[in-house]
């Protein structure tokens, strides 16, 4: 590696050290809607527990998403925008295996 390079990863690390102590902001964020997992499932027509599946989360995780006692982030909100917006998609993988 040359040092230019280097030099840039060093910067790289030590921004985003002061991002996570809360010191910097991060220059870019991206925000999810937060997506209802009952009217998408309901939506595919799938139980919860076929859905759960394919999320790769437990059927009472989902049901407590659900129900509002937790809320779905990171991947799983990510996945879940998709299935909202990609109906197809998702039931195409759910039928596939």
């Amino acid at each position: 590696m040359n040092n230019k390079i280097f030099d840039e990863l060093k910067t790289s690390i030590k921004q985003g050290g002061k991002i996570l102590k809360g010191k910097n902001k991060p220059s870019r964020e991206f925000d999810f809607e937060n997506p209802d997992p009952k009217q998408i499932r309901e939506g595919l027509g799938l139980s919860q527990n076929r859905f759960a599946s394919l999320l790769g989360i437990s059927t009472s995780t989902l049901q407590n998403w659900e129900q509002g006692r937790r809320k779905p982030d990171g991947p799983a909100k990510v996945l879940l925008n998709v299935a909202l917006r990609y109906p197809d998609a998702v039931l195409n993988t759910v039928y596939r295996q």
